[in-house]
């Protein structure tokens, strides 16, 4: 069963497609790629529109990709008070929007770090919703194409190889109530049905991660729901506050109703 945001989103490609061209014969020009993130952000944010960044939020995306399946993305949030939830889209993806994340009590939502995959030259847009509601956004225009149809370097058996397996690093140790930067890393093929088996020739249906949830005991750090725009075998940077309990649990599913969990006792962890 689909999450609530994928399937909203699984048609949101096609739309922005067929409203670009109204403003521009150039489906490529500024104006169309403007007219499509219009669609999207009518649809996303149900009529709401982000106003300018002003700061607050910082895409970092590099201008060409060296591996559009694999395009490092840093969000960086400097607001005065913490944003309640975080948009990764992707403008002209097939399913346009990687990450959706709201953040819990135990979060430090300063920088985050994504992989992701770009089909085409596409706008990137990083949105945050303010504690007030509001909504501000950053954008960069990202060079790369053939992300989503991009081969898995080896063979679909094999990338299935301990799926839901994961791992769990901290930048320093961690202390109760002392912000820390944690990554974290999943074992998924992340398929999106776009991938050719290069020896049958077909297609290898999609089997994603749709949520990954994190809690420190009672509290949580975030919920994330996202699409077919991850990399596979996912890696995701974010900030938390360790709370006294010291136990991080984190918890994973995928399209096809697969769940993983994994506790980390991160007050104990070292490298």
């Amino acid at each position: 069963m689909k999450t609530r945001l994928a399937t909203a989103i699984f048609g949101l490609c096609a739309l922005g497609f067929a409203a670009a061209p109204a403003l521009a014969d150039d489906p490529d020009s500024p104006e169309a790629r403007q007219s499509r993130w219009q669609e999207l952000e009518k649809a996303v944010f149900q009529g709401k529109t982000a106003g300018p960044s002003n700061g607050v939020v910082t895409l970092q995306a590099p201008e060409r990709a060296e591996d559009a399946a694999l395009v490092p993305m840093t969000v960086t949030l400097t607001p005065a008070d913490k944003v309640k939830a975080l948009w990764l889209i992707i403008d002209d993806n097939p399913m346009p929007v990687a990450a959706h994340m709201v953040f819990g009590p135990a979060a430090d939502p300063h920088e985050l770090k994504f992989r992701v995959r770009v089909n085409a030259y596409t706008n990137v847009h990083a949105v945050a919703q303010l504690q007030d509601g509001s909504l501000v956004a950053d954008a960069k225009f990202v060079k790369a194409s053939g992300g989503c149809s991009a081969p898995m370097g080896e063979g679909e058996e094999a990338a299935l190889k301990g799926l839901g397996e994961m791992r769990l690093k901290l930048a320093g140790a961690a202390q109760p109530g002392v912000p820390v930067e944690a990554k974290l890393m999943v074992r998924h093929p992340n398929f999106n049905g776009m991938q050719m088996n290069q020896l049958t020739r077909m297609y290898t249906p999609a089997r994603y991660i749709d949520k990954i949830s994190v809690s420190d005991g009672a509290a949580k750090v975030f919920d994330l729901e996202s699409g077919i725009s991850l990399a596979s075998n996912p890696v995701l940077s974010f900030g938390l506050v360790p709370q006294a309990s010291g136990r991080l649990r984190v918890e994973v599913s995928d399209s096809m109703n697969t769940q993983w969990s994994r506790d980390f006792e991160i007050l104990h962890m070292t490298d």
